[in-house]
């Protein structure tokens, strides 16, 4: 067959469709030839069409084709040096997805042909396959890029005013029984009128979605019968992936990703996307050859000194080269992508100090972070680091440069010991409660970019967190040993499941106590999808593999008490500017109160000394927050002022008496809050110096208005 062909531009890179045709365009630094192969339906296993592309400019080759159109399948074949000692692994019989293919027609079929060797060969990844990958490939699509916005804008939401909700695309509404079947765990059932009102209803300003790029699921647990749930195995960094479409997967799966991020944004709800730019789906040495492998290994991933083998900062088996232009330009392409063309808000970057890396040294001035803090586009959006990965010196809490949030590890674990009772400080408590001024007070850095949480993706729900000691992982064929150290848990005196009423509740209280600590912190929250109405994977600290109900929500048992309390809770940190400061309290004196911004008591009233902060042994205290102690102005210059609130913090087993501050920090309070009876409204005034109970393991939140102001 014959397919006419004009030369082409060496950019954008990618397949790109004008009303004249399609231009694709490829990097390969170290080919020696490149074939695009056309291709008639997703399921054909052999090409239609076989163009060589003839020019190539800048590294890149490219060719025009005038009769192409979207929804054309593709891939490439790339020639070159099987050189795996050289770090060269070109094997033509091997079909290629293109890096910015904008869709991915479908999922992998595990194959042996999807390797570059050939399986059981005593020489392994030294020697070479001859066998044909394209019927076990899925194909790369063109997609017209056109859209209707509909005068779409970003919410623009500041960070203090941010709550973030970290959800599954599938796992959300998979067991949802008030979504139509048909697109419940897809796109299109995310931005179901019933979705967008429960996220409403419960007062988040953001989803961040877990991996939404087109992602592999690793042969070995297919072959157990599991699959890559989380999706932290990316192949295409343009691609939204297939699986959660339901209306198609030749360009379908562009246009309902789009139309999901619209309907969020109608709803005045942010879409921060959970984004793996640290390794690809590749593997290690030993790994298939499904694109960068074959396209250009050596241009793509960090090597070590041996090529034949790879770094490996993430734990995946490879790490890609951000270190490198043609990768940091992918990277960056992807990122502008996600913003200008489907209109997301943000990104969590998984295992972000893998990017920082130059050599084998974290650097926090690295290239990446350069191009994007100079990035007009990118720069622009919230950008959030998962700041650690698994190489030397990779824990890197409070190290990213000014703009960029953090996924605040030290807060979640300071809030676990403390309420599981654990040997801790009551000074790094006040730290982290306060936004963690140690870590990130530098810099122009505000309590904002800390990402307070609790509980994630990663590790037990908030039930389980209160419920389990060891991790129970048997359904991924793991062992459980050793939970207890990493998960920081306590399951309140029964392993998993019982009917003891008194246990059931204290794990009831525990959840309302972590829940309270987690809104009434200063910095960004951030709720685990399915935490606030009491989600269990039973025991499953780890369920990455699990897509089934181990990880999905099951709506039918919501616990609507602990609902109910954790929207009364966003709504009164939303309604509180108080609680979601911009900037850090000063410990100074307010002008003509005799008070100063935040002032931390003892149970008989007195204010706590150092000695008090370095106590192990203290589990109890109290917080005054002033309302007129806030120190910013809002949009139009006006002063930002809030009610006055005494929180009580007692993570004894027993109760406490807990006198009230003196009257020149209050008159009268009132209880608007305490976990341990649900009781969240009191019209009984307290006078200052008055006496309340704290009960054991408990939270009380008294309030006193001020001069309350929308902020």
């Amino acid at each position: 067959m014959n397919t006419k062909t004009y030369p082409g531009s060496p950019y954008p890179l990618g397949a790109t469709w004008n009303e004249e045709g399609v231009n694709f365009a490829l990097f390969a630094d170290n080919a020696t030839g490149v074939d695009l192969c056309l291709f008639n339906t997703p399921q054909d296993t052999k090409e239609s069409v076989t163009i060589k592309i003839k020019e190539r400019s800048h590294h890149v080759w490219h060719v025009f084709l005038p009769d192409a159109k979207p929804g054309q399948l593709y891939g490439y074949r790339v020639h070159g040096p099987y050189t795996p000692e050289e770090g060269h692994r070109y094997n033509p019989s091997k079909l290629l997805i293109d890096p910015y293919a904008k869709a991915i027609a479908g999922t992998i079929a595990w194959n042996d042909a999807l390797f570059g060797y050939e399986i059981g060969n005593p020489d392994e990844d030294l020697s070479q396959s001859t066998l044909d990958s394209a019927p076990f490939l899925p194909k790369c699509v063109v997609i017209n890029d056109q859209f209707d916005w509909e005068g779409d804008k970003p919410p623009k939401i500041p960070y203090h005013r941010s709550v973030i909700y970290e959800a599954h695309v599938k796992g959300f509404t998979m067991m949802h029984p008030d979504i139509p079947e048909n697109i419940r765990g897809t796109y299109a059932g995310l931005s179901h009128p019933v979705t967008i009102n429960y996220l409403k209803s419960l007062g988040i300003t953001a989803i961040e979605l877990m991996p939404v790029h087109h992602f592999v699921s690793d042969r070995h647990l297919r072959e157990k019968g599991l699959s890559n749930y989380w999706g932290y195995n990316t192949i295409g960094f343009f691609a939204p992936d297939a699986r959660y479409a339901s209306s198609g997967v030749t360009g379908e799966q562009v246009t309902e990703f789009k139309n999901m991020v619209k309907e969020m944004h109608k709803a005045g709800i942010e879409v921060i996307l959970d984004v793996v730019y640290n390794h690809t789906a590749e593997g290690n040495h030993m790994g298939p050859t499904l694109s960068f492998r074959g396209i250009d290994n050596a241009a793509y991933y960090r090597l070590m000194e041996d090529k034949r083998y790879y770094n490996d900062y993430t734990g995946t088996g490879n790490t890609l080269n951000a270190n490198l232009p043609n990768v940091l330009r992918l990277m960056m392409d992807s990122l502008r992508y996600w913003i200008l063309n489907m209109h997301v808000d943000g990104f969590r970057f998984d295992l972000a100090a893998t990017l920082a890396r130059e050599l084998h040294e974290v650097d926090r001035l690295s290239a990446f972070f350069d191009i994007i803090h100079q990035d007009p586009v990118i720069s622009q959006v919230k950008l959030i680091a998962e700041p650690w990965d698994i190489g030397e010196g990779g824990y890197q809490v409070g190290k990213f440069p000014p703009g960029w949030a953090e996924w605040n590890g030290k807060y979640r674990d300071c809030m676990r010991d403390f309420w599981r009772g654990a040997e801790s400080m009551l000074g790094e408590f006040g730290l982290r409660i306060t936004g963690s001024p140690d870590l990130y007070a530098g810099d122009y850095r505000r309590p904002t970019a800390s990402i307070n949480f609790i509980t994630a993706h990663d590790g037990f729900t908030l039930h389980d967190l209160v419920s389990y000691n060891e991790k129970h992982n048997e359904a991924n064929g793991e062992d459980n040993k050793d939970g207890e150290s990493h998960n920081r848990s306590w399951n309140c005196g029964v392993e998993g499941d019982t009917d003891d009423a008194a246990i059931l509740a204290l794990r009831k209280q525990q959840k309302k106590n972590l829940l309270t600590t987690l809104f009434l912190s200063q910095g960004v929250p951030m709720l685990l999808a399915g935490d606030e109405m009491g989600r269990t994977q039973k025991g499953n600290n780890n369920a990455y593999c699990q897509d089934n109900e181990i990880s999905w929500i099951n709506w039918a048992q919501t616990d609507e008490e602990l609902l109910t309390f954790t929207r009364k809770l966003i709504e009164l940190r939303r309604s509180h500017p108080v609680f979601c400061r911009r900037r850090w309290f000063q410990g100074q004196r307010i002008k003509g109160t005799g008070v100063e911004d935040i002032t931390w008591f003892l149970p008989d009233a007195s204010e706590m000394t150092e000695e008090h902060w370095n106590n192990d042994f203290a589990k109890s205290l109290g917080i005054f927050l002033s309302g007129l102690g806030i120190h910013w102005v809002g949009p139009k210059g006006e002063r930002i002022t809030d009610d006055n609130f005494y929180v009580i913090f007692n993570a004894h087993h027993e109760p406490l008496e807990y006198k009230l501050p003196p009257a020149k920090y209050s008159k009268c309070w009132t209880v608007i809050l305490d976990t341990s009876n649900g009781v969240e409204e009191s019209n009984e005034q307290l006078e200052a110096g008055s006496t309340v109970t704290a009960k054991g393991r408990s939270v009380i939140v008294l309030h006193c208005p001020v001069a309350a102001k929308p902020h």
